[in-house]
């Protein structure tokens, strides 16, 4: 890859450095993450920092009640699901006359996975104390924090959401995040002690108060309290899980996600797609080269939306979907036009961060969903509840169908590349079903455009939403839009940045490691 080859205007140029490198969407929480590799640590507990860091500097994408997911780099590929089911007690009487679960309120809770997946990364790769990753974090809650400007944006906009909700399970979450009736305008400091002192204690007791203690009580009688069904039990009987990544190769890149229940799978299907196809000569022709990459996704996106849930519950297993001669008979549907296929996938709200270091390299998401999550946290202590029970269907004989201690369909996906079984490094671009998207878009311009880090995440996107509609931004070239029109495709130019996913990616290039940081973000990618 070319370090001085930007044809992208986003003025930033990629981060180099020998012994660490971080990258996020928020530079403060990168700095938490640098502040562990200074002080000793290693890639895992600047992820870890950076994690938690997050949950106080971008609360309107991810919170402590957020779900998680990572893949780690130590000489072999591991992969985490710190994903929660739904509550064991909840029927599905509950929604009898709904046509979909609502994406507010109590009925979407399912169990946070993120604490003990924290836990969980530190006890079996980090270096530093516990409580040690959690200092940055508190800091920030107590002391106050400068909000980003892209972060002040999606705050003022969800305000009008969220001030509408005037149920008792809602009360405490509109008080901490829209004092005084709005959120925090770009460069006001915000503040919330809840969120310090419950940091304190599940850095203390490393989690258990959240799952078995004093935190697992509180959140219990707040949802008996307010018509709520996460009870001690199901936190109590949480333990987040180590799987086998599944991965895809096209051209000489291996791209690796998490299995099912969450949607990486759909970028590997697609790209299996497009290796059928002579890629290197449509790329002489950019619409030819977006068109096939539309169509591919949309086949992939059709049977991940029939068939991905929790494992257990599925009627096909990955291999089933990631089967060769499947995938041609899917890729002879791919004609010179554009096909619909439907898959109504809502949008969400995630943060994505990655480290390495000279032995360890993190691929890190956690996320609360659509934004806040369910606008409900439990009083006191900043815990602001996810909404990933949004992600089930209530359509009888669906594989993701609503059940009871079910985990549901997922969106977040942490990436990470190898070359010839050799790791590259991590990389993912967060927001909502853009993500299997953007992660093709990555794979593709690295490999067949042979872009940096920081060109790959400044070259212009494009999202596929339903049918055979097609956002496009502003920056890419009208001939192509033209063309696009002609072969069917309903486009859509969107000048609103963050539809199109923030990105973050570090790279190994020899002794050297080479970040990138999401132009579409507030985010920093630092090394040293």
């Amino acid at each position: 890859m070319d370090l001085n080859y930007y044809p992208y205007p986003s003025r930033r140029t990629v981060m180099v450095g020998k012994r660490g490198a971080v990258a996020t969407s928020q530079p403060q929480a990168a700095l938490a993450g640098m502040e562990m590799l200074l002080a000793g640590g290693n890639a895992a507990d600047a992820a870890l920092a950076i994690a938690i860091a997050l949950t106080v500097l971008e609360p309107t994408s991810n919170g402590i009640g957020s779900d998680a997911f990572a893949l780690i780099w130590d000489g072999k590929l591991h992969g985490l699901n710190a994903s929660g089911p739904s509550p064991s007690q909840l029927p599905p009487s509950a929604f009898e006359g709904m046509q979909e679960v609502p994406a507010r309120g109590w009925l979407p809770v399912t169990v946070p996975g993120t604490p003990a997946g924290w836990r969980a990364v530190s006890e079996r790769f980090g270096k530093l104390p516990f409580e040690r990753l959690f200092e940055p974090a508190i800091r920030y809650a107590e002391e106050g924090f400068a909000v980003s400007p892209v972060t002040a944006r999606g705050w003022g906009r969800s305000a009008e959401t969220f001030l509408k909700m005037s149920g008792p399970e809602h009360r405490a979450f509109n008080e901490v995040f829209f004092p005084g009736g709005r959120g925090p305008r770009a460069g006001e400091v915000w503040r919330s002690p809840g969120h310090a002192a419950t940091l304190r204690e599940i850095a203390s007791s490393h989690a258990e108060s959240f799952y078995r203690g004093a935190l697992a009580q509180k959140t219990a009688e707040f949802a008996a309290a307010t018509g709520g069904w996460l009870a001690q039990a199901d936190l109590a009987a949480y333990e987040p899980e180590w799987v086998e990544p599944i991965s895809a190769q096209y051209g000489g890149l291996e791209l690796h996600e998490i299995p099912p229940n969450g949607q990486g799978i759909a970028a590997l299907m697609a790209l299996k797609i497009l290796g059928g196809f002579d890629m290197a000569r449509a790329a002489h022709d950019p619409v030819e080269y977006l068109h096939l990459q539309v169509e591919a996704m949309k086949l992939a996106f059709a049977d991940v939306q029939a068939e991905v849930t929790d494992p257990r519950h599925m009627r096909v297993g990955s291999a089933d979907l990631l089967d060769e001669t499947y995938l041609s008979g899917r890729r002879r549907l791919i004609g010179d036009t554009a096909r619909a296929a439907e898959a109504g996938i809502p949008k969400g709200g995630t943060v994505y961060l990655c480290a390495a270091d000279g032995e360890l390299m993190v691929s890190f998401i956690q996320s609360n969903y659509m934004g806040f999550g369910a606008g409900v946290l439990v009083p006191g202590t900043g815990i602001a509840l996810q909404n990933r029970g949004a992600g089930f269907v209530l359509e009888p004989g669906h594989p993701n169908r609503y059940a009871p201690a079910k985990r549901p369909f997922h969106t977040i996906i942490p990436g990470f590349l190898t070359r010839g079984g050799k790791p590259l490094g991590p990389f993912g671009v967060m927001g909502g079903h853009m993500q299997p998207q953007g992660h093709l878009q990555v794979v593709l311009g690295l490999e067949d455009m042979g872009l940096n880090p920081q060109a790959v995440l400044d070259a212009p996107r494009w999202q596929w939403v339903k049918g055979k509609q097609v956002l496009l931004e502003p920056s890419v070239p009208q001939h192509v839009v033209q063309g696009l029109i002609d072969r069917g495709h309903q486009v859509v130019i969107q000048p609103e940045a963050g539809l199109f996913g923030r990105g973050q990616i570090i790279l190994r290039q020899g002794e050297t490691l080479v970040a990138g940081s999401e132009p579409r973000a507030d985010g920093q990618a630092l090394a040293w």
